[in-house]
């Protein structure tokens, strides 16, 4: 089975990363591997990957005629894509060894039609102590109760997620109005919406593999507070804005919440008791004013969606 895996770029800011990111597609221990490179429209970026891995026959490497956002650029990299299936990770991310072999054992053995696996953290940083597990999705990696094991889940993290090339020209590939949809550039989650219109369309949803694993850089800015909490709002009014796209009944997030109220609020809230560790009390605090945040930017998703 071949799989043709995207790789989507744009600056030069971020080209030792994006080489990382590459090299860890080409090392893969899967004998059938396309790398699909689309470059958004920056000519000395391009440039500068052709001079460095254009003489390879597995890689294919486009540049857009002018910026237009990593939905759109994920689309034609799958449109030139020549495998059976179609995978996408980010220029900020780095693929396990074996991330391929394990997609494609979800295809061979559980006759999947999307799959996907583990974001792990690369702290590029240090840790913050005070982020709770629970909310590792707001940094792009896979929380705590996101999933007990392998099984069907709705969708995995855009940087770790892979379909049949037919299921996804069939689908139309993401969304690219997403980023934009009532000129609203705050919205996110184009695999979310993808994966919604598939179970429609199919009644399936993504294999997730815990093992197929790619670790996600956390740069320094993406630990801060501040940021955290302006995430976990635009997070929420994101949530609404999906629902009154797609209509998806998976339930996920309401699964989520209710794990939040009902084991980890109070776990945390026992250990506090317990020995009022420090470290706890304010993850406990972080908890609460996170959960807060999602569920202001839902309402203010009401409202900007009921008008």
């Amino acid at each position: 089975m071949k799989v043709s895996v995207v790789l989507c770029t744009y600056t030069l800011d971020m080209y030792d990363h994006f080489r990382e990111a590459a090299d860890s597609v080409l090392a893969q221990t899967h004998d059938d591997v396309e790398l699909v490179v689309i470059v958004d429209g920056t000519p000395e970026v391009y440039e500068r990957v052709v001079d460095e891995y254009g003489d390879r026959d597995d890689i294919v490497i486009e540049c857009n005629d002018e910026n237009v956002g990593l939905l759109e650029s994920r689309n034609r990299g799958a449109e030139i894509a020549s495998g059976d299936v179609v995978a996408f990770i980010d220029d900020d991310a780095i693929a396990d060894e074996g991330w391929v072999e394990r997609l494609v054992r979800a295809y061979e053995e559980e006759d999947a039609i999307a799959a996907g696996g583990k974001m792990t953290p690369e702290w590029v940083a240090g840790k913050p102590s005070f982020l709770p597990e629970e909310f590792y999705w707001l940094i792009g990696v896979t929380h705590r109760g996101f999933a007990d094991g392998p099984g069907e889940v709705r969708n995995t993290f855009g940087s770790n997620i892979s379909f049949r090339a037919d299921v996804f020209a069939e689908l139309g590939g993401f969304d690219t109005d997403i980023g934009g949809r009532k000129g609203d550039a705050n919205l996110q989650g184009g695999e979310t919406e993808l994966c919604a219109r598939m179970r429609e369309e199919y009644g399936r949803g993504v294999w997730y593999d815990p093992e197929a694993e790619v670790a996600h850089k956390v740069f320094e800015y993406r630990t801060e507070f501040r940021w955290l909490v302006d995430r976990a709002f635009w997070q929420g009014y994101s949530k609404r804005a999906m629902e009154s796209f797609v209509d998806d009944e998976s339930g996920e997030e309401d699964e989520f919440i209710q794990m939040l109220l009902t084991e980890s609020a109070p776990r945390r809230l026992r250990n506090i008791v317990g020995s009022f560790p420090m470290v706890s009390l304010l993850q406990f605090f972080v908890l609460c004013l996170l959960t807060a945040s999602v569920g202001l930017g839902y309402i203010f998703g009401i409202v900007r969606y009921s008008t």
